[in-house]
């Protein structure tokens, strides 16, 4: 049985919790219909407000991890 790589378990576990990710967004969007459901803008503020923050941190913890998980200030960058 051949030995899973770093590699292979990253594309692994990123394709299905970003396909999960995926259709619970569009579960989301299905709120939307207002023959079903009643918001506000504000509702519709929060949700978005919510999903940008955390989609935002989450990249950037990626893009902190691109110099070897160095964080904080640095004088020679």
């Amino acid at each position: 049985m051949k030995q899973e790589t770093d590699r292979d378990k990253f594309v692994r576990l990123a394709t299905a919790r970003v396909n999960k990710t995926l259709k619970s967004i569009q579960l989301i969007g299905n709120l939307s219909n207002k023959s079903n459901y009643q918001y506000t803008d504000a509702d519709i503020e929060k949700i978005f407000r919510s999903l940008t923050n955390e989609l935002r941190n989450c990249r950037q913890r990626f893009e902190q991890r691109s110099d070897g998980g160095k964080t904080g200030f640095r004088l020679d960058e």
